[in-house]
């Protein structure tokens, strides 16, 4: 596609050797209302100006361009070669002007941007689906990038400035400089493959599992809720015989489906394989755990705290 060109004194020119410095948008309104109207009293209506500075504005945007752009008769007008060109042009140049101004608007208001919200698996069985669904009706122009990732890969994600927000599952090692709010609360839930011998039991307790092979995560990629289901079991007066760690709740949720053992996961993630996996509350007060939202100390972009607002409420 070969460069735009406006015409000066009826010769192409590329635009880049035109001296844009001298465009004025105002000029550039003011014409295009003459041009669409062929009438100055007409265009002086519409832009509510007196009829003698629209035609001053017109000859010094003539003056400007070094062209002839409206050509005046008695009783009629019409655009020069070289208007019609720039009537082309000041309608680009226009929308591109009125666009950075609405979309910079926009910014500056959280209605247009992007945010990076990181979340742990399980968050995404709980609240957090509703609440974007509802963010985007509201804000359409605001492109949500999700990432699921581990509570300590979240954490080092906000400081690094890879993340804008986090769903996180405490304690966190170290909260110096972000900040913290509660978000969603959830329960631990014993997973059983189906053809398991109680699967299909009015109850289950965690001491039923005492000797069954358990399926677990590495204690690195998530701490408090590893720690937890560790204090479980030994409340219930056992050390579970880890058979196999798995990297996210999916897969040690695959690895119980091909009954590769038992597993103590979100209760809110009971329907994933539901025909293949039996769940069963775990009914103890130290089963609940609680999911944050978490965010850097420092001032948000504008979109940023727009959904910070929507996921609190």
């Amino acid at each position: 596609m070969g460069r735009s060109c406006t015409l000066l004194s009826g010769v192409a020119t590329p635009l880049a050797d035109y001296d844009v410095p001298r465009l004025d948008l105002r000029l550039l309104r003011q014409f295009v209302a003459v041009a669409e109207e062929l009438h100055f009293t007409r265009a002086a209506q519409r832009l509510a100006m007196a009829q003698p500075s629209l035609t001053a504005a017109v000859q010094r945007l003539e003056q400007d361009v070094g062209a002839v752009l409206v050509e005046r008769g008695r009783k009629t007008m019409r655009l020069t070669p070289a208007g019609a060109v720039l009537l082309d042009q000041s309608r680009q140049l226009l929308k591109a002007a009125d666009d950075a101004l609405a979309l910079t608007r926009d910014a500056a208001a959280g209605r247009h941007g992007q945010v990076r919200l990181g979340y742990v698996g399980s968050a995404m069985y709980g609240r957090l689906p509703g609440q974007l669904r509802a963010f985007r009706r509201a804000f359409p122009d605001v492109r949500i990038d999700l990432q699921e990732m581990t509570t300590i890969a979240q954490v080092a994600a906000l400081r690094s400035g890879a993340l804008d927000l986090a769903i996180v599952i405490p304690p966190l090692a170290d909260t110096a400089a972000l900040h913290t709010l509660p978000f969603d609360e959830d329960r631990l839930s014993l997973a059983l493959p189906m053809g398991h011998r109680l699967a299909r039991a009015a109850k289950v307790t965690v001491a039923d599992l005492a000797d069954e092979p358990f399926l677990s995560w590495p204690r690195a990629q998530g701490p408090g809720f590893h720690d937890q289901v560790m204090q479980l079991c030994r409340q219930a007066g056992f050390a579970p015989q880890v058979e196999q760690e798995a990297h996210g709740m999916h897969a040690v949720l695959s690895l119980v489906a091909a009954a590769a053992g038992v597993a103590i996961v979100p209760a809110s993630m009971a329907q994933v394989r539901a025909a293949e996996i039996a769940y069963h509350p775990i009914t103890d007060d130290a089963a609940r755990f609680e999911l944050l939202l978490c965010r850097p100390g420092a001032e948000l972009a504008p979109a940023t705290r727009r959904l910070e607002e929507a996921l609190q409420r």
